[in-house]
């Protein structure tokens, strides 16, 4: 028999899992400090200090990677509606509340961290990159209707983070500067052991309610869109980051999507009920389709590839 739990019965139940697995995170956790992640050296005033404003032909940075920089920091700078979000559907008692604040936490160097580091190297246009975050930020975390509770809060997350490793990672290497590339490993790794606490309580909660749990599931990864979504350009730029492989349907499906699902057995566990099975079978139908959409995704990106090569050839 399967039971329906209220949200209070969840964290209730589940409140022996997070404490293990805050401690077990607290025990790992590097401590680490964003102004050694800065060349600091390389900066200068800007004009209303009586230095010089950006200009483009400052940056070393490609355009791929100015755009994944950009969407991955602005992603970072929603932290405040992120955090309305878990406390509101976590607790603000016991380990749910400590886990909270240490994540936030966690999570706000992130964003320090990044715009310190184009500030400073003049990475990209920081009027341009103030204005959007304060579009991006007003606007606040997006998510379909009916979405809500702890059910959908923990399965987004865990997927959201482990989302957010794999373009943090990717992006560091397309900066084609060591700097930057080990800051967005440091922060890819803060980003890998958020996941696995969001990920290994996700999982509890797949062992208490299954049904419940998985319907949870299913909704989220057949609705998934990145914690970005919603930023001023998010489209577009996400359409180029996937065509330079910082992140796209392949990574999203076998970096993100599949690993997850198999760690949760979910197409071997036998503890569902009538709803957990319609849940199952609906979700393994989004993940043939979504294989077939991989290699449409990536038949298209290479005519296009080849395309412009061979503009760029014609040209010289």
């Amino acid at each position: 028999m399967t039971k329906e739990l209220t949200q209070l019965q969840i964290l209730t139940e589940l409140e022996p899992v997070a404490e293990q697995n805050l401690n077990r995170h607290l025990s790992m956790a590097k401590e680490w400090h964003p102004h050694d992640y800065v060349p600091w050296d390389e900066g200068r005033n800007f004009a209303a200090m009586g230095g010089a404003d950006w200009d483009p032909t400052q940056s070393r940075l490609s355009e791929v990677a100015k755009v994944s920089m950009i969407t991955n920091l602005l992603t970072e700078d929603n932290l405040p509606s992120y955090h309305r979000e878990i406390a509101e559907n976590f607790s603000q008692e016991g380990a749910w509340g400590t886990w909270v604040g240490r994540w936030t936490a966690e999570e706000n160097r992130h964003g320090i961290v990044m715009r310190d580091y184009l500030t400073v190297t003049r990475g990209v246009d920081p009027v341009a990159l103030e204005q959007a975050r304060m579009i991006h930020m007003t606007n606040g975390v997006q998510h379909p209707e009916g979405w809500g509770g702890f059910m959908h809060s923990v399965a987004y997350v865990t997927f959201q983070e482990l989302a957010t490793r794999v373009s943090h990672r990717n992006t560091g290497r397309v900066c084609n500067d060591p700097v930057a590339d080990r800051m967005l490993q440091r922060i890819a790794a803060d980003e890998n052991l958020h996941m696995i606490f969001y990920r290994t309580t996700c999982g509890a909660a797949l062992d208490l309610a299954p049904d419940q749990a998985l319907r949870a599931i299913t909704e989220i990864v057949t609705n998934f869109t990145m914690p970005g979504y919603g930023m001023p350009n998010f489209r577009r730029n996400g359409v180029l980051m996937a065509k330079h492989g910082i992140y796209d349907l392949r990574q999203h499906l076998e970096e993100v999507i599949a690993p997850v699902l198999k760690i949760w057995n979910i197409f071997e566990r036998n503890d569902f009920g009538p709803e957990g099975e319609r849940s199952r079978e609906q979700l393994a139908a989004y993940l043939d389709k979504l294989a077939g959409d991989v290699v449409k995704f990536e038949e298209q990106r290479d005519r296009l590839l080849a395309r412009e090569a061979a503009r760029e050839m014609a040209s010289l």
